[in-house]
Order: C-alpha cells, then sequence, then structure tokens
C-alpha cells in the first residue's frame, strides 16, 4: 500500500499487515517508522485526517522527531485534534525516552577523563531542553559514572543555586568529585556572569566538604564550553 493511500484510509479500513499496531506485535517495534510510532501513542485521528495522517503533520511541522521533543503542553495541545490525554501520552513518551539515553549513558560505568567524554553522555538530550537544567554527574575514586543528577530545573543563577542541593548527592553517595551541567536553551554556550559565579561557590563548597568540582560544562547550539579549561571560575 502506498503512503498515499494509507493517509486517506481510517486505521480500521486499512489492512491487517499495515496497521500500526499489529505491524507492532508482528514485526517488533524497530521496523516501524517515526510516524508509525507517535501514530499509536495518538490512537486515534480526527474527522479530517486518520491518525497517520495526523502523525506524518505533527512530526513535519517541527522537523522531525527531535523538533516534537522540544515541544511543551502547551504547544503540543493546541495542536488541531491534540486533546489532553493525547499531548500528556506524547510528552510522556518523549521524556521516558530521554531518561533511558541518560539511563543507558550511567548504567555501563563510563570512565571519563575529559570534557568531550562528559558532554557527550548527554548533550545530545540536554541540547533539546526548552528550559535550562542544572545536572550533577557523580564520580568515584577512578571517575567512573556513579549517576547524572538533575538539580534544578528553571533559572541557573547565583541567587537560586543552593550548593547543599547540588553536593546533596555526593554526599550521600561518598562520591570523591563531580562536574556540574547545564544548558543554555537560547543555544549560546557562552557563560554567563551568574554561570561564573555560581562556579566560584560551588568550587569554594567543595573544599569544605572535601569533593572536587572537576569541571563545570554549559551546553547550547550543538557545543559546549568547559569553565574549567577556560579558567571561569576555577583558582
Amino acid at each position: 500500500m502506498t503512503e498515499h493511500a494509507r493517509y486517506n484510509l481510517t486505521v480500521r479500513e486499512m489492512p491487517a499487515e499495515e496497521r500500526p499496531r499489529e505491524r507492532l506485535r508482528d514485526l517488533g517495534a524497530g521496523s516501524l517508522s517515526n510516524g508509525d510510532l507517535l501514530a499509536i501513542l495518538l490512537r486515534t485521528g480526527t474527522a479530517r485526517e486518520n491518525v497517520m495522517l495526523q502523525a506524518a503533520r505533527l512530526l513535519s511541522q517541527w522537523g522531525g522527531l527531535r523538533g516534537l521533543a522540544t515541544v511543551n503542553f502547551a504547544e503540543l495541545r493546541a495542536q488541531y485534534g491534540m486533546g489532553e490525554a493525547k499531548a500528556c501520552q506524547v510528552l510522556a513518551a518523549l521524556e521516558l525516552g530521554r531518561r533511558l539515553a541518560v539511563a543507558l549513558g550511567t548504567e555501563e560505568r563510563v570512565q571519563v577523563s575529559s570534557p568531550e567524554q562528559v558532554a557527550a553522555l548527554v548533550q545530545t538530550e540536554m541540547g533539546l531542553l526548552a528550559q535550562e537544567s542544572l545536572r550533577v554527574v557523580l564520580l568515584n575514586t577512578k571517575n567512573f559514572v556513579v549517576a547524572i543528577r538533575e538539580v534544578y530545573r528553571g533559572n541557573v543563577n547565583s541567587s537560586q543555586v543552593r550548593v547543599s542541593e547540588v553536593f546533596r548527592e555526593a554526599v550521600r553517595d561518598n562520591c570523591p568529585s563531580v562536574i556540574v551541567i547545564h544548558n543554555h536553551p537560547s543555544g549560546d554556550a557562552t557563560p554567563s556572569p551568574d554561570d561564573i559565579a555560581v562556579t566560584r561557590d560551588l568550587v569554594a563548597a567543595g573544599d569544605l566538604l572535601d569533593i572536587e568540582l572537576l569541571d563545570h560544562l554549559v551546553i547550547g547550539g550543538g557545543r559546549f564550553v568547559s569553565m574549567k579549561q577556560q579558567r571561569l571560575g576555577f583558582r
């Protein structure tokens, strides 16, 4: 069946072997396109378009799955045919995908020795976020990643970031060193004066707690800046 035909039939009218859910059941999820998988999440179409067309339209509107992952609830809910339940289902699935990417990156206990290796663990996911997120990479004595924890979501500045929150997990897990990462949704990875102030405070607190802040990375626009390399906030 052609793609055009699939978009002009209801799912019930399609041959069983062409329906997304049946194909997933029989062939596995890996055999489905992004549009097919999104159609399964949406479940039903509208009077104007079947669910396959609706899924294709949403992906096209935001330039594919990567773009769709940047959409918030209000933006998705405002689309034709997107009720609250559908919007929640799609956003929940995208968030599970993000969390799985983080889990896969940390379960293997990657050993890091450079800012590039650290950035690679989170850059793709954090680069999609519409809000600032500050995360702490917990490291053991041999610089293996123990975990990556999100500490703040929203504005990351010196007046709001509490150093006790940043180091809490490291103290609990007895980690001797940490790396802090946060993103700039604007796409400009240049550290701000607030970023430098936060880093300076974290270095000082780490000295008191005997937990070394190895680096503070700023991610934005597909690149990152190592504040340690730039000597911003570090002595």
